[in-house]
């Protein structure tokens, strides 16, 4: 049974074509025609997810794993507007989101009918296409022309797409058979950047001071495997994050961890020649500070897609992958004398001595709760985490090897870290615990309404009753509206778990957690959640502390 709209037939058959397998709907009656097709096609897993700006979020943790296209679908009106938030994280994150919206058709806009808006363009800032299609039969050249062109942004662009597609009623009527459309073969572009390896290799050879700064990633072991090679030159630091997923004994991970004590003397000591960046956003807002003020003589910037000059001194936008540019630098490249990683990673080794011992009699904390989570993280699964403190707090630890790392960084924002978490964990397939703070918890709680949740699924709530970052960043704490920054509740995640059938375990000790941690993990027919509810007033304290004594 499919849609007898043409119009409809026509997306369904351009998504399939795309080799767009997974497609999120939310309920609606305009996108009944959409709905139908997609829902009755053998092709496509269909999964119904209720709130739009959750359902945004799920989809783009499955396009995450899958590193490829899925699609949303919603009715008109305001429910397109929810995926606004998803829309910009994936802009920013690379992500390929097919958004596809359906909508009154032009002549019932802007006349007091219901559930209209001016939906056309909307999302024209943080879009790489929008294809505004037209229900008429005279349009079947330019609706496939536009389809061809969206989509082909989402798959070789990386990033999201909108397909606004107006429908008249009646908006229920079927047909048997969907229709053949003609397409044209999807081939990707073959145009590549002419590149001067000379210069760049002449460069590298010459500095004695190199720095290799790497942003979040998904897991790829032939840029971890080239990059350990850059290790044996003992000019160049390797600085990686969290969510960059590369791991070797040279590599620095805990960057703030590094930095955060160094004196004016010592950043003059640390400042590169030559910088090297590639992968998505860096967390750390040290380095950024860092590489502003003491600004290398060159910075290359490697991606295939978007040039970032993150610390204003970009030189060279290499439009390349960055495996490709790595391999032909390590080939041609002479070894330096040079004492410049030997002092950092001995640098980096004492922080490491200073961060266990201090650890090591740590009160119970937000701190001392991440350390104690992070232990229990079962090999070679996948954590998500929020962002905010938590994301942060992770960034000073040397997180297990095995893991697959993943934070919604595009736009930073805790409104669907959740919700992508749980798209993730259900394309991922594997144990997937997701670290969250309890006010990017509340604030998509509605992420929990969703048919789609894995059994393996955990949810670790760091509860430290508000916004517990702004008692550590100066500013919050010198005005007279500290309430409004930190949003001080007392609410807690058990009537939640209850009603959307998780598991739910509250802790409040050092002792409680190890004992619950230990049962976490343990099989259930049932997601399952544990709240840590830790010291509001000593969480700052004790995190200023660990900085000082570092």
């Amino acid at each position: 049974m499919f849609p007898k709209k043409e119009l409809a037939q026509l997306v369904i058959s351009a998504c399939l074509q795309y080799n767009i397998d997974t497609v999120v709907i939310s309920p609606g009656s305009r996108n009944a025609p959409l709905t139908i097709g997609f829902s009755n096609h053998l092709d496509i897993e269909t999964l119904s997810v209720v709130d739009e700006r959750c359902a945004a979020f799920f989809a783009m943790g499955i396009a995450q794993q899958k590193q490829k296209p899925v699609a949303i679908i919603c009715s008109s009106g305001s429910a397109l507007l929810n995926y606004y938030p998803a829309i910009a994280e994936a802009f920013y994150s690379n992500i390929p989101l097919v958004v596809i919206s359906a909508d009154r058709p032009k002549h019932l806009i802007d006349i007091g009918d219901g559930q209209t808006i001016r939906q056309e363009n909307v999302f024209r800032n943080h879009i790489l296409f929008s294809a505004n299609l037209i229900e008429a039969k005279n349009q079947l050249e330019n609706n496939t022309n536009l389809l061809v062109e969206a989509l082909e942004a989402a798959v070789f662009k990386k990033g999201p797409i909108h397909i606004n597609v107006p429908f008249d009623e009646p908006l229920y009527e079927t047909v048997k058979e969907l229709n053949t459309f003609n397409f044209p073969d999807v081939i990707a572009s073959k145009t590549k950047q002419s590149i001067n390896y000379n210069k760049f290799v002449e460069i590298w050879n010459s500095s004695s001071k190199k720095m290799i700064l790497v942003g979040s990633s998904f897991p790829y072991e032939a840029l971890q495997n080239v990059l350990s090679k850059f290790t044996q030159d003992e000019a160049v630091l390797v600085l990686t994050e969290t969510t960059s997923n590369l791991y070797h004994s040279k590599f620095i991970n805990a960057i703030d961890k590094l930095i955060f004590p160094l004196t004016e003397k010592s950043f003059l000591e640390l400042q590169p020649e030559v910088l090297l960046t590639l992968g998505g956003m860096v967390i750390s807002k040290k380095i950024k500070q860092f590489l502003r003020k003491y600004q290398p003589k060159h910075h290359w910037h490697i991606d295939t897609l978007r040039s970032m000059d993150t610390y204003h001194c970009l030189s060279e936008f290499v439009q390349e992958i960055p495996v490709e540019f790595l391999q032909r630098l390590i080939s041609e490249t002479v070894v330096v004398k040079s004492n410049y990683q030997a002092n950092w990673l001995t640098k980096n080794k004492e922080r490491a001595e200073k961060h266990k011992k201090y650890l090591a009699n740590a009160e119970y904390s937000d701190l001392k709760s991440f350390e104690a989570v992070l232990n229990f993280i079962p090999d070679n699964s996948q954590l998500q985490i929020s962002n905010s403190s938590i994301i942060r707090y992770s960034q000073l630890f040397d997180l297990n090897t095995t893991l697959r790392v993943f934070c919604n960084r595009g736009t930073s924002g805790i409104d669907g870290s959740t919700s992508t978490a749980i798209g993730a964990a259900f394309a991922g397939k594997k144990q997937t615990t997701f670290i969250t703070g309890d006010l990017s918890f509340f604030y998509d709680s509605n992420a929990l309404w969703n048919t789609n949740i894995p059994n393996n699924f955990r949810i670790i709530i760091l509860n430290n009753a508000g916004g517990g970052i702004f008692r550590f960043i100066p500013g919050p704490a010198t005005t007279n509206a500290t309430n409004y920054f930190e949003t001080p509740h007392s609410l807690t995640a058990e009537h939640l778990a209850k009603m959307y059938n998780f598991d739910y375990t509250a802790v409040s000790s050092l002792e409680e957690l190890n004992i619950g941690l230990n049962d976490l993990y343990s099989e259930s027919d049932q997601p399952k959640i544990m709240e840590i509810f830790t010291p509001k007033e000593i969480n700052d304290v004790v995190l200023k502390s660990y900085f000082k004594n570092l």
